[in-house]
């Protein structure tokens, strides 16, 4: 079974697109990231929301979406990039280390995927591409553009 969950935070506000590119726009866009899961298992659904909230989530500073579609809304575009498979990402090594050394898993894990989701907003015909050139580095990520909702 396969199921996707979104930690976004609860408290932090969109912040200027700027910032994430090495030079400067000339449009007032914003971007709010995100950290989506995708696991692989067996056993119960509940049972594998369960553990990423204990696992992932911290209570008080983020909320979990869990599914496919996107946790925020109105927005222009979305990028997912996470690492390559065989590249070193120690995120899902400590998270895979954890799980393995569980006394009593709650499910049986045997795929773990890890990506960030940068969601920008606002109104532009600017390319992703100016985005993915600045914020994935092809030698070590992978990536996919989402058209927005709007």
């Amino acid at each position: 079974m396969k199921a996707v969950f979104e930690i976004t935070d609860r408290y932090l506000e969109a912040g200027d697109c700027s910032a994430l590119l090495y030079a400067p726009l000339d449009e007032a866009l914003t971007y709010r990231q995100t950290r989506r899961y995708t696991l692989d298992f067996e056993g119960d659904e509940g049972a594998a929301a369960d553990f990423v909230s204990k696992t992932l989530l911290d209570e008080v500073g983020q909320e979990l979406h869990q599914g496919e579609s996107a946790a925020l809304q109105d927005w222009l575009f979305a990028i997912d990039y996470g690492m390559k498979p065989g590249a070193l990402d120690l995120e899902k090594e400590a998270v895979m280390s954890y799980y393995h050394n569980l006394k009593s898993a709650p499910i049986v894990l045997s795929e773990l995927k890890i990506e960030h989701r940068v969601y920008v907003f606002g109104e532009s015909s600017i390319s992703p591409d100016r985005f993915v050139s600045d914020i994935c580095n092809p030698a070590v990520h992978t990536w996919t553009v989402i058209e927005g909702e709007k």
